[in-house]
């Protein structure tokens, strides 16, 4: 009976500990204090359909700020990260990815993966409510479209420019229904990536140009976004569906609800693809989006959820927090503000990163993982404002000695 009147007691104590500490010890809770050094943001975006100004499309000068000298993180773990082993490192990530890339094209190209079985998987025709495979896979040479960039950023000019000619010859004209998320961020995404690294006339790694290139990408990228719009047409808050067909568009049964990612976290994309078009109904969708979610916070807690109803505007999932389903939200407020300069995105993260620091449950004394995600969220937000890239995001993760990612153990918050 004595040992469990002794755990007994431990286990209050620890409790006692984790309410009073954050009180007593103020630096437990992160409070860090924003200030960005990015030039000052253009004039105001217009409404869709209208013209970009002169040189409303050149976003990168904005990325270029950041404190001379790199931050803390930098100074402090510099010796950690030596170049010999850098340059280890480097060659470890090459050799793994020419081994995956040749796989793919030599197993499974032209599908949209390679799976375990070594063969070549796309989506799964035979049973449509299958979306763990059906919501990412939209037999759009998935793999090949997302390995453009990184093929460029290898220095492999020769079969960059191979896959480039390959895509060019693919079509989204398919009965093939997807989620927005997934067909923005992976193949949007990359389609934009691959056409400025090819347009890029500095050609940082290397020569990417390629011989009568007639921005096929970028109007492959516009044919995709357009094929996506109609998830945001006849929703009565704003907030788009999280699927639509891409010849059809929105499906007849489509499930009225959507994480608040998969609707908020399209800001960048987006708002590249208007700016480069000069057409900027795509940004103005995907911002009308975020400003509904931010619309439905949380009257007591300023929080977001993570499921809603995009036709009630009422949260279907209570939850809030840094985890699956959320996490991107504040993320690309912050990347949106740094490509575009709009002040009204820096404000809203601003905002939401306060409200996950005062409501956030501080497992210091109980929860690895929740100290995990405490800290990563300050790293994070440290590399963002530094110019060295390569040594920010490292810092993010070595000095916790842990994964970037935790799935299913984000801190929670109901409303």
């Amino acid at each position: 009976m004595r040992w469990r009147s002794v755990v007994l007691g431990l286990l209050l104590l620890r409790l006692a500990l984790q309410a009073l500490l954050p009180a007593l010890v103020p630096g437990l809770c992160l409070r860090l204090p924003f200030s960005f050094p990015f030039p000052p943001p253009p004039a105001a975006l217009g409404p869709p359909g209208a013209a970009a100004g002169p040189g409303s499309s050149h976003w990168g000068s904005r990325c270029g700020g950041g404190a001379v000298g790199g931050d803390e993180y930098e100074r402090r773990y510099r010796g950690a990260f030596p170049p010999q082993l850098r340059a280890r490192l480097r060659d470890a990530a090459r050799g793994m990815f020419v081994f995956v890339y040749g796989s793919y094209m030599r197993l499974a190209f032209p599908r949209d993966e390679l799976d375990l079985h070594c063969c070549g998987r796309g989506p799964d025709c035979h049973d449509p409510s299958n979306l763990n495979i059906n919501d990412v896979l939209g037999n759009d040479l998935l793999t090949l479209i997302g390995a453009l960039d990184t093929l460029a950023v290898m220095g492999n000019s020769s079969e960059f420019q191979k896959a480039v000619k390959l895509v060019i010859d693919t079509s989204f004209d398919k009965d093939s229904t997807v989620q927005v998320f997934e067909a923005r961020i992976r193949v949007l995404g990359s389609l934009l990536s691959a056409h400025i690294i090819i347009t890029d006339t500095k050609q940082p790694f290397g020569d990417m140009t390629i011989k009568d290139y007639d921005n096929e990408l970028l109007h492959m990228a516009h044919d995709l976004a357009v094929r996506l719009l109609p998830a945001f047409e006849n929703t009565k808050t704003g907030i788009p569906y999280p699927r639509v067909n891409l010849k059809a568009g929105v499906p007849p049964d489509s499930n009225n609800e959507t994480c608040t990612v998969g609707a908020g976290s399209l800001l960048v994309e987006f708002g590249i693809l208007s700016r480069l078009l000069g057409d900027f109904t795509f940004e103005w969708v995907a911002r009308r989006a975020v400003k509904a979610l931010w619309s439905l916070r949380s009257n007591n807690t300023r929080l977001l959820g993570n499921v809603v109803n995009i036709q009630t505007g009422h949260w279907v999932g209570k939850q809030s927090g840094l985890g699956a389903g959320s996490d991107s939200f504040c993320e690309y407020l912050l990347k949106s503000y740094i490509l575009f300069g709009e002040k009204e995105d820096l404000e809203m993260f601003n905002d939401a990163y306060r409200n996950i620091q005062n409501h956030l449950r501080r497992g210091y004394v109980i929860s690895q993982e929740y100290r995990f995600l405490n800290q990563w969220c300050k790293r994070l937000c440290s590399a963002l404002c530094s110019r060295k890239s390569v040594f920010s995001f490292y810092f993010i993760f070595f000095p916790l000695k842990a994964k970037p990612y935790f799935h299913g153990s984000h801190p929670g918050n109901t409303f």
